[in-house]
This record gives structure tokens, C-alpha cells and sequence, in this order.
């Protein structure tokens, strides 16, 4: 079990960079909608949709195996409640991770015409619901009993 720590560390980086990059990407798209440059905007989204979040969600997959990883190496059964809601709690935020690419996708395809106010309303209720997820999954994974 010596590699245990080491383990811990690669399921918990993730899981960060993965928060901080939802946080950023959500602040970066939003501070280029207001400034009212449609080709700023349109740069920043298309790279958002072809680079961050395909990223973002390579990272986000990588948590799950991981995290079995780390709960067989300790010994845990996979029926803990704290395990189960997260499964669950996972499986939501992936949903939403491909809601807010279509709607990011939506977004784009508008190009110079301004984006009506439900659509980008809607895009940051998507990230900032992702955000919750995230934080109620690691405090799940806080809270645990090992």
C-alpha cells in the first residue's frame, strides 16, 4: 500500500484543476460577453469547446477510476452511502457537463448576432450548477469515514 498516498494525490489533483477550470472558463466567458467584442467572444468560445472542455472532461472521467482504485486498495465495500450519492451526484454533473456544451455550441453558432439573454442564462446556470456538484462530490468525499 505504499503507492496509496501517491494515488490519493493523483485523484485529488484532478478533481481541483477540474473545479478551478469551470470557475475560470465561467469568469473568462463571461468577462468577454460583457465587453461587447463579438470576435473576442467568438474566439473564447470556440476554444472553450474544442480545447477546455473535451480536457475538462477527460479529467472529470478520470476521477471515477480512480476513486474505485483508491476504495479497493482500502478495503471499503462499494455500497457506502457516501459512495453511492457521489456515483449519483457524478453521473448528474456529466449530464450537465454535455447540456453546457450544447448550449456553449448554441451559443457559438450565433456568431456576430448577440446572444439572447436566456441562452447565456442558461449557460451559467449549467456551470454554476457543475460548480455545486463538484463541491457537494468532494464534501462527500471529505466527510467519508476512512
Amino acid at each position: 500500500m505504499e503507492h496509496y498516498p501517491l494515488l490519493k494525490m493523483l485523484h485529488m489533483w484532478p478533481g481541483i484543476v477540474l473545479l478551478l477550470g469551470v470557475v475560470a472558463h465561467l469568469f473568462m466567458l463571461w468577462k468577454a460577453s460583457r465587453s461587447g467584442d463579438a470576435a473576442i467572444l467568438q474566439r473564447k468560445l470556440k476554444r472553450t469547446r474544442l480545447i477546455s472542455l473535451p480536457v475538462l472532461g477527460l479529467l472529470a472521467l478520470s476521477l471515477p477510476v480512480t476513486g474505485w482504485w483508491l476504495v479497493d486498495l482500502t478495503g471499503l465495500p462499494l455500497s457506502q452511502i457516501w459512495l453511492l450519492a457521489s456515483s449519483v451526484l457524478f453521473a448528474v454533473m456529466a449530464l450537465f457537463g454535455l447540456l453546457l456544451n450544447g448550449r456553449l455550441a448554441a451559443w457559438q453558432a450565433l456568431g456576430d448576432s448577440p446572444a439572447p439573454a436566456t441562452l447565456k442564462r442558461l449557460a451559467a446556470v449549467y456551470a454554476v450548477l457543475i460548480i455545486v456538484l463538484l463541491l457537494v462530490i468532494m464534501g462527500l468525499m471529505g466527510a467519508k469515514p476512512v
